[in-house]
């Protein structure tokens, strides 16, 4: 080991940055921050990962908003039924 080091252009920061996640400060309350931590404990995981597979399982349960052109499709392909019967949308 040097007796002395240079840091003059040192930075700090994570040795290894992660690639794929951002770090954020939020504010949880405290109930909802334990049940977490207690659900992380008891599954081996941390409340971290814990809380963003939640977060990701809720947004995979939208569904995106019905639109016009989804809208005009299915009453197109069911007034076709409708009219031929013999016809399979």
């Amino acid at each position: 080991m040097k007796k002395e080091y240079d840091f003059s252009q040192a930075k700090r920061g994570a040795v290894i940055p992660q690639t794929g996640k951002t770090r954020i400060t939020i504010y949880i309350d405290d109930d909802v921050l334990e049940a977490f931590r207690e659900r992380g404990d008891s599954a081996g995981k941390g409340y971290q990962t814990i809380m963003n597979e939640a977060l990701r399982e809720y947004l995979n349960k939208l569904q995106p908003p019905l639109n016009e052109e989804t809208l005009r499709r299915v009453i197109q392909e069911e007034l076709l039924v409708l009219v031929n019967p013999k016809v399979v949308a």
